[in-house]
């Protein structure tokens, strides 16, 4: 028996196209996910996704409810193919279809969830311009005190956004402190240094101006208590109430991402796979990195994913471990 987590991707995977070669070969996704999401959103969001143009899907605002329909229609795709999850965790954006996976949370909800949080956060980046970059090749810890450093010499805020994985750790703030942050970690001998195409300084205290509105949306939408074991990338722990729900994702917008100690937290639970479900396939290859012992599968194409239901439609799930 195989106890899979099943793993949900955030911001940065979206890519022109996603999700159409499933549209085209399970036809139902289109009148079950696809024509609902764009008359609840008043957006033609399955164009978006399947067609394109690069520009627009790249807007938070589009990108963020985008990723979440491709993930909840590859979810769908996999539960009816007998495929289902023993426990789920998602990076960010991905949360928000891992509570879907364990349904914790109806994918409409989610889905005009996602979209006022695109919406708010891009707003901040209107008031207070900001960015992300990605720092390969120190540890947590050295860009942590960069990051302090940085704060000291007053050139703004700039914190740790996301722990990737061991040697990648994004950052987040204010444009100038990234920009020193980023020269500061090539000096200290980072492998590589990047500057992330995103719309805002996510997962930083710039975001705290949008937290009480969006508070009080979460508070609006009905949470169940999760169905899966669900581990929450926030506080890297597991979630067990809709109350504890509303709480993390809340946390969320200004906390850290901690995917590192999440992943390992699925492996020591007893996840003996990891299943990425929806577009792209970064997060399989940061689990590989975090828990080489335990296999990383995507399904971002129709191939992987018959590959993946392949691989577990016969199994059951087999029991996991207290988290």
């Amino acid at each position: 028996m195989t106890a899979t987590a099943f793993v949900f991707p955030g911001q940065g995977s979206q890519r022109v196209g996603m999700g159409r070669e499933l549209a085209e070969r399970w036809p139902h996704l289109l009148d079950t996910y696809y024509r609902p999401a764009d008359d609840l959103l008043g957006l033609p969001l399955t164009e978006l996704c399947h067609q394109g143009p690069a520009d627009t899907l790249a807007d938070t605002a589009i990108t963020q409810p985008a990723i979440l329909l491709t993930s909840v229609v590859t979810l769908d795709v996999l539960r009816r193919q007998g495929v289902r999850p023993a426990l789920v965790a998602g990076h960010s954006l991905g949360e928000y279809a891992a509570l879907v996976a364990a349904d914790a949370l109806d994918w409409q909800d989610a889905l005009r969830l996602v979209r006022l949080r695109g919406r708010l956060m891009a707003a901040v980046n209107e008031r207070v311009p900001g960015r992300m970059a990605a720092v390969v090749g120190l540890d947590l810890r050295t860009v942590e005190e960069l990051c302090a450093t940085v704060r000291d010499g007053g050139a703004g805020v700039v914190e740790v956004a996301n722990d990737n994985e061991f040697a990648q750790t994004v950052v987040s703030g204010q444009t100038e402190a990234v920009d020193a942050l980023m020269a500061a970690a090539r000096t200290a001998g980072a492998r590589r240094v990047l500057a992330l195409n995103v719309g805002a300084p996510f997962h930083s205290s710039l975001m705290a101006p949008v937290e009480e509105e969006f508070t009080e949306a979460l508070r609006a939408t009905p949470f169940r208590d999760p169905a899966v074991p669900v581990i929450s990338t926030v506080t890297a722990a597991r979630v067990t109430s809709a109350r504890e729900i509303v709480d993390t994702l809340r946390r969320q917008l200004t906390g850290r991402v901690r995917w590192t100690e999440s992943v390992t937290r699925l492996a020591a639970a007893g996840a003996d796979l990891f299943l990425e479900v929806g577009p792209g396939k970064v997060l399989s290859g940061l689990c590989r990195r975090i828990a080489p012992e335990v296999p990383a599968r995507p399904t971002h194409d129709a191939a992987h994913l018959a590959a993946a239901v392949g691989l577990l439609a016969p199994a059951a799930s087999a029991p996991v471990t207290a988290v």
